[in-house]
């Protein structure tokens, strides 16, 4: 049996025609750089998300970064985040000299455990970037209730969460702007980088364009220093026809985890947490393995039958080497250490076929049985 985590030539199989289509479009028009497959895009994406402007960018790290630079977060200033997380989340912070601080997990939703940020919070806290992990929402009502409370900007990370709702609302749209990846293994993929920023705030979504085009307001004059964080025409192109197919995409990758659900149910595994308020969308399903060395063993069992699997994230981003001087000291934050040496995600991609996900639950079950 070989089963990847992931295939993306099933996606653009049947979606071919049109993206050729697009490819030569952008090419005969010229518009390679923004432009009006750009802009077509972009009110595209704020009509899905439910909000007044996209603001197309070059990746989903770019995405984060224009946020910070655009609210003028910088030097001397703090921005509560999760330790749990691609390493793009606190990497942004720091490119902009803002200082990282880390807010343990909710060990059963693995993200940003939201009741313990109050306490988190000093003179120079600026903004909270809570992280919508695997395509699950944050706790957002708990997040919003701090943030207005303590005057503190909000800014999603939805890189992973794209089509994810929290109570019906797109994730993205709750806070002061929320940031997406369409990198080519998100729930919208690009077939390159490409990221957003959505806002429902006009001035706001104002500075992100200048700031994504080196801080300029019109040809030739610039207020701030920005950076080059264009979005190109070509990926704008690609991402308007795939955007149509999203919702039926997420529910896909819902159905896979609801029969993981069922089927591994007797299996010495945590599944991952669902709830009627929060949309999963499972960009990864993730699973937790409990035991000394039993998530590394049914890791490589399963990729020794040829079963794709993956560990999102081996360590936290507080004990990373580059962030040896936040001081954060092994044990500092146990729930999103333990994390990281539990957490193994399986294939859910939605073009899964029933056989595939046979072999998968097969593969898992026989591991423990055999324990």
């Amino acid at each position: 049996m070989t089963v990847p985590l992931l295939d993306l030539n099933r996606q653009h199989e049947s979606l071919l025609p049109q993206l050729r289509q697009v490819f030569e479009e952008v090419t005969r028009s010229g518009q390679f750089i923004l432009g009006e497959y750009v802009q077509r895009f972009e009110r595209e994406l704020a009509e899905y998300c439910g909000v007044k402007h996209a603001v197309g960018v070059s990746s989903g790290t770019d995405a984060l970064l224009v946020s910070l630079m655009a609210m003028g977060i910088g030097s001397g200033d703090e921005v509560i985040t999760t330790p749990f997380t691609f390493f793009a989340t606190a990497g942004s912070i720091a490119r902009v000299g803002a200082r990282p601080v880390f807010v343990d997990i909710n060990p059963r939703t693995y993200n940003i455990q939201a009741h313990d940020i109050q306490g988190a919070i000093t003179e120079r806290t600026k903004a909270i970037m809570p992280v919508h992990l695997y395509g699950l929402s944050a706790n957002m009502d708990a997040i919003m209730e701090v943030a207005k409370a303590n005057d503190l900007k909000l800014i999603e990370d939805a890189a992973q969460a794209s089509g994810a709702r929290y109570h019906d609302r797109p994730v993205g749209s709750i806070g002061d702007v929320g940031c997406f990846s369409f990198y080519p293994t998100k729930n919208l993929a690009g077939m390159g980088d490409g990221g957003a920023c959505v806002t429902n705030d006009d001035d706001l979504a104002e500075k992100l364009r200048q700031m994504r085009n080196h801080g300029a307001d019109r040809a030739d004059h610039f207020p701030s220093i920005g950076g080059n964080f264009r979005l190109d025409g070509y990926q704008a192109g690609f991402l308007s026809v795939k955007l149509p197919h999203l919702d039926n995409w997420c529910d896909m990758r819902r159905e896979h985890a609801d029969r993981y659900g069922r089927e591994l149910e007797e299996v010495a595994i945590t599944t991952p947490f669902e709830s009627q308020n929060r949309h999963h969308v499972y960009n990864q399903y993730t699973v937790r393995v409990r035991g000394k060395g039993m998530r590394d063993g049914l890791r490589h069992h399963l990729e020794a039958h040829g079963i794709g699997c993956r560990i999102y994230y081996t360590r936290p981003l507080h004990l990373q080497p580059c962030f040896a001087d936040l001081n954060y000291a092994p044990g500092s934050l146990p729930f999103a250490e333990e994390a990281a040496g539990q957490v193994l995600s399986l294939p859910a991609f939605p073009e899964m076929t029933t056989q595939e996900q046979d072999d998968v639950i097969s593969c898992v079950s026989d591991f423990f049985l055999a324990e």
